[in-house]
């Protein structure tokens, strides 16, 4: 299974993910589109902003989901390849590189235009200068160029917002419905097809919306960030589309707006004349040009993952898959950046970044399809912290749009994308047919396929959840402090240790001893893990409805095994994982988190020397969410002498909880009657805050 060797950096936020999004959405779909759409709709043209906006959730949901699931840089390349197969992946990482570069190119041309209305400079060498300005700002660090898109996309929304509330009060001081009975009659001056091949035209301004997938790799915390996001910046595109092309109409002459690129510019001179001198046109120059050049600028972030993810994969030469100084892809964006001054230099770019559109809109329906693939797949490590709501009716939906919109796009435009995918399957059989031997996730959807099931794809799965981490929800601390112990110094076998500890776990998960050795004797291949040089992780799901339930067993004299490959192995640690079947999403996490935590360069060393079993429980607990503090006399925990744990409310701030007590050498496992005592050693596990407010009442 290709590995990539070198990771991106997690330095982006909810904000970034926002910016990224928005800042990939404006640009031509409102500085300059709005006038050519109302002449093929009339007022109506309002109508088809706002049902673009409806018509791309289906895309922004299955990229929300794939992105939570699989945060790998490349974003529709890595979906598509993982769920169809690398013959797909070529097609789609191709095309979605070369639809980006020519919308960025197209921008940075438009960019051009906007600074020429001030100063006189020729619009081609100044778009090739800031291409390689942001080419630049990309190559130093993502956390730099989303510094630059945040600057940018605040500007532009803070103008933009200016402008709507200030053109919605000029529009409602005028006769507002009189303007509405004259003015909007007919409503689809060009009937149904009119208003439906306007809704194709401007359902592109959209679509930079899932560009954001292709950095999600950089993201922190993505199940949350990527689809909080992604929603705000629909809702704030979608409402300034609707709101400024409604001002638009209402302030505009319909001859005149039809024949205007620059409406909003046009539009903005009729109320926004009281500020001084050319102000009012300055303010939508500065937005156009925040609005160019952050599209632009994301637009090089984002593609130049593309590269990396599929040399990552052998696609294309690997040496396009390593990070420079900074931690940045710089040869995969110096491609970006090269492959867009060519455009600019020999093309015409609003022309090829029109035809690339309908590549767009197919992408979207294969996104669509990758949801539909992943899921019936049936692949324990897909687990998506965001899932796609109406499921699977929100795809098929999905799907047909984009063919209902491809179909408006024209002759032109499909015949451009038949080449783009004629070349990029070319490309697959030519160069990179031989070096990947992996399949996408489809072959686990039918069983009469099994036999082209990629085994290597599961454990990639599971790996991404690894990285991924443990959810807010998940009870591992719950299920460690509680976990039952054995120190075990006497040799033994693995039979007498899987029996010791279902004896006294099969009344925790309210079952019979006999099933649950059953179970945990099963096929080792199905349900032992082995982590680092001497450790075991045995694991069952069992249909009754349980907590998580762990057994740690610390074997100071080595336990004896044959591995499959017949080697001999000598496990210190044996741990036994415990879950209801209808948890196994939750329960894979957990499995992964253990994994990870023995993974940890000391741990063997930590856990042959741990003093006693409480220690063993703390090697595995997360040090940011757990504590053990000591009451004592004359100091802070004084006050809890003697009171039951049910009244230390004010003591345990949020969801702070105390999971074991260790008095006298033994453990209790407190309920709330629990009285503490002078000397008691309490385990307290809470979020990252509380368990620092925690430290700070008790020392």
């Amino acid at each position: 299974m290709p590995e990539p060797l070198n990771k991106l950096d997690k330095q982006l936020g909810a904000f970034d993910v926002f910016s990224i999004a928005t800042g990939a959405m404006f640009s031509s779909g409102f500085f300059l589109l709005p006038g050519l759409a109302a002449a093929q709709t009339g007022p109506s043209v309002i109508l088809a902003y706002f049902a673009a906006g409806i018509l791309i959730l289906p895309a922004m949901f299955s990229v929300a989901e794939l992105s939570t699931a699989m945060p790998r840089a490349g974003g529709a390349y890595y979906f598509i390849d993982r769920s169809l197969g690398p013959l797909f992946g070529t097609v789609g990482g191709i095309g979605s590189w070369l639809a980006l570069i020519f919308k960025s190119a197209f921008a940075l041309i438009g960019m051009g235009a906007y600074i020429g209305i001030f100063i006189d400079l020729p619009i081609t060498p100044v778009a090739i200068v800031l291409t390689i300005v942001f080419g630049f700002t990309n190559i130093v660090g993502a956390k730099e160029s989303s510094w630059l898109q945040n600057v940018l996309v605040s500007v532009l929304i803070s103008i933009l917002l200016f402008y709507v509330f200030q053109g919605s009060f000029a529009v409602f001081n005028l006769d507002f419905f009189e303007i509405i009975r004259s003015e909007f009659s007919p409503f689809f001056q060009f009937g149904a097809q009119g208003f439906f091949a306007t809704i194709g035209f401007v359902f592109v301004s959209y679509a930079g919306l899932t560009k954001v997938a292709s950095v999600s790799e950089e993201v922190r915390d993505p199940d949350r960030n990527i689809p909080l996001g992604m929603m705000l910046s629909l809702a704030t595109a979608t409402f300034i589309y609707v709101v400024g092309v409604f001002i638009m109409v209402m302030l505009l002459d319909p001859e005149a707006l039809h024949s205007d690129l620059t409406p909003v510019a046009t539009a903005g001179e009729v109320f926004m004349n009281w500020l001084p001198g050319e102000l009012g046109l300055i303010l939508i120059v500065v937005a156009a040009i925040a609005a160019f050049a952050s599209t632009a600028n994301a637009g090089i972030m984002s593609a130049a993952r593309y590269p990396l993810a599929m040399a990552r994969d052998q696609l294309i030469p690997k040496y396009f898959s390593e990070l420079g100084r900074f931690g940045t892809p710089t040869l995969a964006t110096l491609a970006t950046v090269g492959a867009m001054i060519v455009l600019i230099l020999l093309f015409n770019v609003e022309s090829v970044a029109k035809l690339a559109s309908a590549f767009q809109l197919l992408l979207f329906g294969i996104l669509n399809v990758s949801v539909i693939v992943m899921r019936e797949s049936e692949i324990e490590g897909y687990d998506p912290g965001f899932k796609s709501p109406w499921y699977p009716y929100m795809q098929v939906a999905g799907i047909f749009v984009s063919g209902f919109l491809i179909a408006e796009m024209g002759f032109l435009s499909i015949l451009f994308t038949l080449v783009i995918a004629t070349i990029s399957v070319i490309w697959y059989f030519s160069y990179a047919q031989e070096k990947v031997k992996r399949q996408g996730a489809i072959y686990h959807v039918h069983a009469r396929l099994g036999q082209y099931q990629y085994e290597g794809l599961e454990r990639e799965m599971r790996g991404i959840m690894r990285e991924k981490g443990l959810r807010k929800e998940d009870p591992y601390e719950k299920a460690i402090s509680r976990s039952l112990v054995f120190d075990i110094e006497d040799e033994v076998v693995l039979e007498s240790v899987t029996d010791m500890v279902c004896a006294m776990m099969a009344e925790r998960a309210n079952t019979k001893k006999a099933h649950l050795v059953k179970m945990f004797s099963k096929d080792p291949s199905e349900n032992v893990i082995s982590v680092g040089h001497s450790t075991a992780l045995k694991h069952v799901r069992i249909e009754n409805d349980m907590d998580t339930e762990v057994a740690l067993v610390r074997l100071k004299n080595g336990l004896k095994t044959t591995s499959n490959s017949g080697d001999e192995e000598k496990f210190h640690c044996l741990i036994y994982l415990a879950s209801s079947i209808n948890k196994s999403g939750q329960h894979l996490r957990i499995l992964a988190h253990l994994a990870e935590m023995i993974d940890n360069i000391d741990f063997e060393e930590r856990w042959l020397n741990a003093s006693d079993i409480a220690e063993l429980r703390e090697i595995l607990l997360r040090d940011e969410r757990f504590i053990s503090i000591t009451v004592k006399k004359g100091s802070k925990t004084e006050e809890i002498i003697g009171k039951q744990i049910k009244e230390l409310d004010e003591m345990l701030p949020g969801e702070s909880l105390i999971t074991m007590v260790k008095r006298e050498g033994d453990l209790i496992f407190p309920h709330g009657d629990t009285i503490l005592q002078a000397g008691d050693e309490l385990s307290i596990i809470g979020e990252k805050k509380d368990i620092d407010e925690v430290k700070k009442r008790s020392e």
